[in-house]
């Protein structure tokens, strides 16, 4: 087989074999991992929660990842987050003509790796080649299935006045991660992605307490915007302390220069969870020995002021209303 990916490749005949054999099933073969054209799987009793993404990130490889973990956590998190266990995925490739087998063999032994730490089966896929120029690399859809924990109910529209907000580590590394790895601005800093499975974390927050009303995952927009999204959806008001908003040194450094507001830098492995009170000590020590989120801490909380709006308590005391995310993000992450 050829090093690198070629046309031959997505045509359907005995080079598309090879290459789902050598790459594909070689690191992704389980008993539901069907050849057929559909997975036959085992429905579980209640309700399912689907979700669908497509992951589109240049470069591919950055420090902490790369395009195949990301695929994995972001549709794991975005079903988790709904108050699901994770159970099934399937994925599809469009690769550009001329994309290195090996990188290729390291995307999908990253996506074995992820998917193994987040207790899901990949049960089916689809392989495409495009031209060369037609592609940037290799963009990934994935799906998941997940079975919704009995009596939970998660959503954006739940948060309620009283309600404490956390956020489960430091905000905007992965954005700028992938910031620094593009090298367009010759900043050289150590920022790793927090790209991350929470499946277990939101499964141990779940279990420690009994009313959790509101959990997201903050991607491409960062925390800012999924702030933003809740008071929309729930008619509330948030307050932030800015005091307690958690940025790493070199992702305030780097912001800094370029003029970044850290929480609307993308992340791909940090929660923001709304819930009462009363019950925030008992969410934080279940996530504190979780892994991925030991960083969780308290940003503020949900008011019945300023509904619409995200308003940040300044150092000095004074409150002033973060601005709502519109346009273009800086730096597009997909």
């Amino acid at each position: 087989m050829k090093d690198i990916v070629t046309l031959a490749h997505g045509a359907g005949g005995k080079q598309t074999s090879e290459l789902i054999d050598r790459i594909f099933k070689a690191h992704f073969a389980n008993p539901d991992l069907t050849a057929d054209d559909a997975a036959v799987l085992e429905v579980p009793a209640g309700r399912i929660a689907v979700s669908t993404d497509g992951f589109i990130v240049s470069p591919a490889f950055f420090p902490g990842g790369n395009v195949g973990k990301l695929s994995i956590c972001g549709t794991v998190n975005d079903v988790a987050c709904m108050g699901a266990e994770p159970l099934y995925l399937t994925c599809s490739f469009v690769i550009e003509e001329g994309f290195p087998m090996e990188r290729l063999e390291q995307i999908a032994s990253a996506m074995e790796k992820t998917a193994a730490e987040a207790g899901v089966r990949i049960v089916a896929g689809d392989t495409k080649v495009a031209g060369k120029g037609q592609v940037d690399g290799v963009f990934i859809t994935t799906t998941g299935i997940g079975r919704v924990y009995e009596g939970v109910k998660t959503s954006g529209a739940d948060a309620r006045p009283g309600d404490a907000i956390i956020v489960t580590g430091d905000v905007g590394r992965h954005g700028c991660a992938i910031l620094l790895a593009r090298d367009e601005y010759g900043i050289e800093a150590d920022v790793t992605s927090d790209c991350a499975p929470l499946a277990a974390a939101i499964r141990a927050a779940l279990a420690a307490a009994t009313d959790i009303h509101t959990i997201r995952d903050a991607t491409r927009g960062g925390v800012g915007t999924v702030l933003y999204e809740i008071a929309h959806q729930s008619g509330v008001g948030i307050e932030l302390d800015a005091t307690a908003v958690p940025v790493a040194p070199e992702v305030a450094g780097v912001c800094g220069m370029l003029g970044l507001e850290p929480l609307y830098l993308a992340c791909e492995g940090r929660l923001v969870i709304v819930c009462p009170a009363e019950e925030a000590d008992a969410v934080l020590q279940a996530l504190h020995a979780s892994p991925h989120t030991e960083g969780a801490v308290v940003i503020g909380r949900v008011t019945d002021e300023a509904r619409g709006r995200v308003v940040m308590r300044t150092e000095i005391g004074t409150r002033t209303i973060l601005p709502e995310p519109g346009n273009e993000l800086l730096p597009r992450i997909c």
